[in-house]
Parts: C-alpha cells; sequence; structure tokens
C-alpha cells in the first residue's frame, strides 16, 4: 500500500490514511487502495472489525484536488472523467456503508468533504476533542453528491441540507450532539475508548452482525410490517445456525461464546 498504513490485531484490521503531508486528502490511489483493503479483509475470515484513522493528527482533509486537475485535463480525449473519478469514491463510500463487518472510525483534526463522507457511513464514530468537521463543496462551486446520500441517513434532512448550504463548520462537541459522533474524547483517550468499543463489537457474533446490519439498512426503506417475514427468516436462520446454537449454549453455561476474545 503506497497510500495506506496496515496494522492487523487478532480479528481486527486498523486502516491509517496515511499521506499527512496533504492531511491525507484522499487520492484516487487511496480510494482504490481502500477498497482493496476492505475486499480483502471481507474475504479473509479473520477480521471482524476495521477501524479508520488518520496519521498526523487528521482523518482527512476531502478529495485530493489534484486528481479533479488532472480529469479535467483529460476531458477532451474522455468527456466522462470527472465522472469517473467521483464514482470511484461514491462506490467506496457504498462498499463500505454495506459491509457486514463492523467498522470504526477515529476521527481527529480536519474531517473534511469526503472524509466526513466515510465518518458517516462508519458504524460508530468516536471523535477527538481537536475534530474540526467541514462541508466545503458548495462553497467551492461544487456538489458533496457522492456523500450527500450519508449526510441525509446520518444527520436527518434538516440538518444535512443545513450543513451543505452553510458550507457547514461543526467542531467536535456540536458533532456530537448532532449524532454525528457517538462519543467525544481528549486526544490521549481516544485509544482507550476505541480499545473499549472494539471489546464490545468482540462480544458480538460475527455472522449475527452482519445479518443485522443488512437487516437494519433494508429497514430503511421499508414498513415493518412488509418485512416480518422476512425477519423472521433471517432470525430462524440464525437461531439455528452454528453462532445462535453457541450463544445460546454458552449462556445456558455461563461461558463465553466461542467467538468472544480469550
Amino acid at each position: 500500500m503506497d497510500t495506506l498504513l496496515l496494522r492487523r490485531d487478532a480479528g481486527v484490521l486498523h486502516i491509517t490514511l496515511n499521506r499527512p503531508d496533504v492531511r491525507n486528502a484522499m487520492s484516487l490511489g487511496m480510494v482504490l487502495e481502500l477498497r482493496q483493503a476492505l475486499a480483502a479483509a471481507e474475504a479473509d475470515a479473520q477480521t471482524r472489525v476495521i477501524v479508520l484513522r488518520g496519521a498526523g493528527g487528521h482523518f482527512c482533509a476531502g478529495a485530493d484536488l489534484k486528481d479533479m486537475a488532472g480529469a479535467r485535463a483529460k476531458l477532451a480525449e474522455d468527456p466522462a472523467a470527472v465522472v469517473k473519478v467521483n464514482t470511484a469514491f461514491g462506490d467506496l463510500c457504498v462498499a463500505f456503508a454495506n459491509t457486514g463487518l463492523a467498522t470504526v472510525a477515529v476521527l481527529e483534526g480536519t474531517v473534511m468533504g469526503g472524509g466526513f463522507g466515510l465518518a458517516c457511513v462508519a458504524d460508530v464514530a468516536i471523535a477527538g476533542t481537536s475534530a474540526v468537521f467541514r462541508l466545503p463543496e458548495t462553497s467551492l462551486g461544487v456538489v458533496p453528491a457522492q456523500i450527500a446520500p450519508f449526510l441525509v441517513e446520518r444527520l436527518g434532512y434538516a440538518e444535512a441540507k443545513r450543513l451543505a448550504v452553510t458550507g457547514g463548520r461543526l467542531d467536535a462537541q456540536a458533532a456530537l450532539d448532532l449524532r454525528l459522533v457517538h462519543a467525544m474524547h481528549p486526544a490521549g483517550a481516544l485509544d482507550n475508548a476505541l480499545a473499549a468499543v472494539i471489546a464490545e463489537i468482540l462480544q458480538c457474533a460475527p455472522g449475527a452482525v452482519a445479518a443485522t446490519k443488512a437487516l437494519m439498512a433494508k429497514a430503511r426503506f421499508h414498513s415493518p410490517a412488509s418485512l416480518v417475514h422476512e425477519a423472521a427468516e433471517v432470525f430462524s436462520k440464525a437461531a439455528l445456525g452454528a453462532e445462535g446454537l453457541e450463544g445460546t449454549t454458552a449462556f445456558l453455561q455461563k461461558r463465553k461464546a466461542s467467538w468472544v476474545p480469550r
């Protein structure tokens, strides 16, 4: 990886965005490497949690504008050059939003544009007190196109629209108040807070986590009544499967389930 640092710790893959000289601005190369790292984690039958954070005290300053300039320079030969670059980032957001793995974002310093979007797709978002969230696209004459659906999903229509039309800027406390992030900690306490979240996730069965995430994602667009039968099928499959049998047996025997780290 040229733009990422990867560290594995048992079932946890720590991915650090590693372009600190540009506050981890997201180049097309970084987008492709993030997709590659996610796909490998999904396929390895070992990874249960992905942690995203940034090097050098910042999470991510959004898209690398050099990529946009490069795409514009290619318009004569490829009229869809800008579309392709933007689509690649959208595909990345969708991939992280749809993964069955648990995802945690640790947010410090600059969290801007596309970095803001990645924060929105994470299952759990933890902010340091240094975090500053910005949605600058409209002030630059462009549109937060790929992250807009995830902003609405995380914040609701009214708040997402307010931030978009004001070029929104939030400190960590304001982000917590809006529930953009789920917790806020001083820099020195972030690692302990992350460890606590990971420990909680690892208490849960990985297959059950993936099935629950998929069902909840579908529930956003369907009425509860329309999902009753499908939810029952999902429950039955889990209850009669290996995880369901192990989990209930472990509970009755007053021991930890097999998926809980010893």
